[in-house]
């Protein structure tokens, strides 16, 4: 998919620019005739033709969403909604996808791919729209999708709320040691050289490194962050992110608590799916891709090949020894009884509360430990700095 710049006029021979996404220029300016348009010019967006239209904010997303829902609802059809969403959408980006949506709905898309064109939503949420379209019933599937997001920020909120101090403290702690070694360092070493006293080997260490950061400091930071770039773009690649993935499920306190959340995640998507009548094998691979652990996504995948041969969710996901004991077991108990979908929000239930009573309970521990490191490296510094003044001292006295 393309991003390109369309200059079109309407029925009522109002000119106007878009930015809409299409494989070429003559399969939009075709849309577009198609809708009752005539197009002036199709350009591409960029030199080289790609797309770089941006994600929307789910907080806008969702804002768009409630009021699609509330519309359709008041019996405006889907079409009418759309253009006038889309005309009061204040994010251009966002409003340049709207229209695209309407033109192709316009021009007898559905709904469901209409918004896949874009490239730019949840999986989950096209997904969605295609159940309810399925099932004749977009209204219901709609507000479960909206309560299942709404759940999801609230809970990705409390999880960031958590983690800004102790992310804030680790700042502290760099921008002091930069600080202190970069501008006060230097200092004492001028000092102790204009003194000529021998000095302890703390202090030489201290101020060779003073001096090395002042002279190498700027290149280490180029190399730092060309290094960051490139690990940042392989952990991109599958084989990268799958690493990544594992090193993250196998730290010591903060591996289970990774792997809890991807497990609630998985449910509660996974739960939305089935409620909007969508079914298992379909659900499981959407909820899959819709998830963050490439591990968990992987296990997942590897249970739809058993579940395809008729075996029960539980023991297809048991076989993968990705999932924790007591998601299985309440997985197990769900197929039994018939009630998968309102177990599964009862398993992403469960799991989401334990990973903010077990992060709850990590920061509390972490954070002293933060402050005990950021110290102990200032007392280091200070007393190698001024060790070789108390030894003057101390030699002065003696005399």
């Amino acid at each position: 998919m393309n991003e390109f710049v369309v200059r079109l006029a309407d029925e009522r021979g109002r000119v106007q620019e878009q930015t809409h996404m299409a494989a070429s220029a003559d399969e939009l300016r075709t849309r577009f005739t198609q809708a009752g348009y005539y197009v002036y010019s199709v350009k591409t967006s960029s030199v080289l033709g790609g797309s770089t239209r941006k994600k929307v904010k789910l907080e806008t997303f969702l804002v768009f969403n409630q009021q699609f829902l509330t519309l359709i609802k008041a019996g405006l059809p889907i079409l009418g909604s759309l253009e006038l969403l889309g005309r009061r959408q204040k994010n251009a980006n966002f409003r340049g996808q709207l229209e695209d949506v309407a033109a192709r709905v316009k021009t007898g898309e559905s709904i469901s791919q209409a918004f896949d064109a874009q490239g730019g939503f949840p999986l989950v949420y096209t997904t969605t729209l295609l159940a309810g379209e399925r099932s004749g019933n977009l209204e219901e599937v709609l507000q479960r999708y909206l309560d299942f997001q709404r759940v999801s920020l609230t809970f990705r909120k409390k999880l960031k709320a958590s983690l800004i101090y102790p992310a804030l403290l680790i700042v502290m702690v760099t921008a002091l040691f930069i600080f202190l070694i970069t501008f006060v360092v230097p200092r004492f070493a001028q000092l102790y050289e204009q003194l000529g006293t021998q000095l302890p080997a703390l202090t030489t260490f201290l101020l060779d490194l003073g001096a090395r950061a002042q002279h190498y400091g700027i290149y280490f930071a180029l190399v730092a962050a060309l290094v960051g770039y490139l690990l940042w773009r392989w952990t991109k690649t599958e084989s990268g992110g799958m690493v990544v993935d594992k090193i993250r499920i196998g730290m010591p306190v903060f591996g289970p608590v990774w792997l809890k959340y991807q497990v609630g995640l998985f449910s509660r998507t996974l739960s939305t799916l089935l409620t909007g009548g969508l079914p298992l094998v379909p659900s499981l691979e959407t909820a899959a891709r819709s998830i963050d652990s490439r591990q968990v996504g992987s296990a997942v995948f590897e249970s739809v090949a058993t579940v395809r041969e008729g075996k029960g969710l539980a023991a297809s996901l048991q076989q993968t020894k990705a999932f924790p004991e007591l998601a299985i077991e309440m997985i197990e108990v769900g197929e039994s009884t018939g009630a998968l979908p309102q177990m599964l929000n009862s398993v992403a239930e469960f799991f989401e509360e334990d990973v903010q009573t077990s992060l709850t309970a990590a920061m509390s521990l972490i954070e002293p430990i933060i402050l005990i490191i950021m110290g102990v490296v200032v007392v280091t510094i200070l007393i190698a700095l001024y060790l070789p003044i108390f030894s003057l001292g101390s030699s002065g006295l003696g005399r």
